[in-house]
């Protein structure tokens, strides 16, 4: 598979769905199938039986997962593409919009 734009703790805006135009940090992303978590967006209920962890049980909320291709880059308060380059022998991510290396 293709390398990841978006990595962990990168600022995203969902593009389409439920949460269209919210923003959030991403707290996970699934190479394999293509997802990434993002704080508070997508949020489900989750129902857990009694444990010996967890002696309440009850109702969770948490967040689900989305499709990777439904979030986009928000750089300087902008949504923007991610592209690479090489700077110094080493491939980094420029935005595309202005130009500037991300990380």
């Amino acid at each position: 598979m293709a390398t990841m734009k978006i990595k962990k703790g990168d600022t995203v805006r969902v593009i389409t769905g439920k949460d269209k135009d919210k923003e959030g940090k991403v707290l996970s992303v699934d190479k394999k199938n293509g997802k990434v978590v993002v704080e508070g967006i997508n949020m489900v209920t989750k129902h857990s039986k009694p444990s010996a962890a967890n002696q309440q049980g009850g109702i969770a909320q948490r967040e689900a997962a989305l499709d990777i291709s439904n979030v986009m880059y928000v750089h300087k308060g902008k949504t923007t593409r991610i592209g690479f380059t090489e700077k110094d022998g080493k491939k980094v991510r420029v935005a595309r919009s202005t130009g500037d290396i991300i990380d």
